[in-house]
């Protein structure tokens, strides 16, 4: 796994930006707004949620941009983890009363716009901080919003009945530019809270047919790049669009396995739950 992010990796993680928000956008002019896409959620609630990170992240790249109208929302950030984080969209969409689609969709439009525009002639390792007082790599940030508006919107699709298709080389950006991005750069506080540190170094590798292998190792309760001649003890191969709504609580463990979009070998497989436990995502 290169150390950097490339230029055509950070070409690609911005016109996939573009790109997808269009995509949402259209779904959004073809979806009732008073569809439940969750329990808790309409697809007017979803759109919000996802303006919500877009207004953020334009937030994040330029300090002068307006803020959103939440009081101390960048210390109570700094304190966010995994396991927290819907308390924080709970507090941000409170603060966050507007549900007109056709209101938030020029919102996001905006927001992705002059994030992309910020972002056009910057480094794509500059970094910034995010929840849990970790950085970000640009290119990370870019990418975490691709997913997000993959992972939600399908959300609305199925709120809908309609089919929505994760790309794999988009949704492969989440693994190999955002989740190895903070881990590069520093994740913070971000996992605390996982499973009890292990004196033995679990290896864990991921390959996916579109992007470079990652190998991360998981010692002492620390996720950091395994060194190019460790060994793994887990092989993950799987589809990247798969492997992110299993992350997500989207589809279950036993579906992404069954279903093949997920596979799992090595020689210690069974070590996989103790990484996963503190290499997580929200679900």
């Amino acid at each position: 796994m290169a150390a950097t992010v490339t230029p055509q990796q950070w070409q690609a993680a911005r016109t996939a930006l573009a790109e997808q928000t269009e995509r949402f956008a259209d779904l959004l002019a073809v979806s009732r707004p008073e569809a439940r896409c969750t329990a808790d959620w309409s697809v007017a609630d979803t759109l919000a949620h996802v303006v919500s990170l877009a207004w953020l992240y334009a937030c994040l790249v330029d300090p002068a941009h307006p803020s959103l109208p939440v009081a101390g929302l960048d210390d109570q950030l700094a304190e966010v983890t995994v396991d927290t984080v819907a308390d924080a969209n709970d507090v941000v969409m409170r603060h966050l009363t507007e549900r007109d689609p056709a209101v938030l969709l020029a919102r996001l439009r905006t927001d992705v716009g002059h994030l992309l525009s910020r972002c056009a002639d910057r480094n794509p390792d500059d970094t910034v901080p995010w929840l849990g007082a970790a950085r970000v790599p640009l290119a990370g940030l870019c990418a975490h919003l691709v997913n997000e508006l993959l992972i939600h919107g399908r959300d609305i699709a199925l709120a809908g009945g309609r089919r929505w298709r994760l790309p794999g080389r988009e949704a492969a950006m989440f693994l190999e530019l955002f989740l190895a991005g903070v881990v590069r750069h520093g994740y913070g506080r971000l996992l605390d809270g996982g499973g009890p540190p292990s004196d033995r170094p679990i290896v864990v590798e991921f390959r996916s047919a579109f992007a470079a292998p990652l190998r991360l190792v998981l010692h002492r309760g620390v996720i950091s790049f395994a060194a190019p001649d460790a060994r793994p003890d887990v092989r993950i191969r799987h589809d990247p669009g798969t492997l992110n709504l299993m992350m997500f609580g989207r589809i279950s463990r036993a579906r992404a396995l069954l279903t093949g979009g997920v596979r799992i070998s090595g020689r210690r497989p069974w070590l996989l739950p103790t990484f996963l436990r503190t290499f997580r995502t929200p679900s």
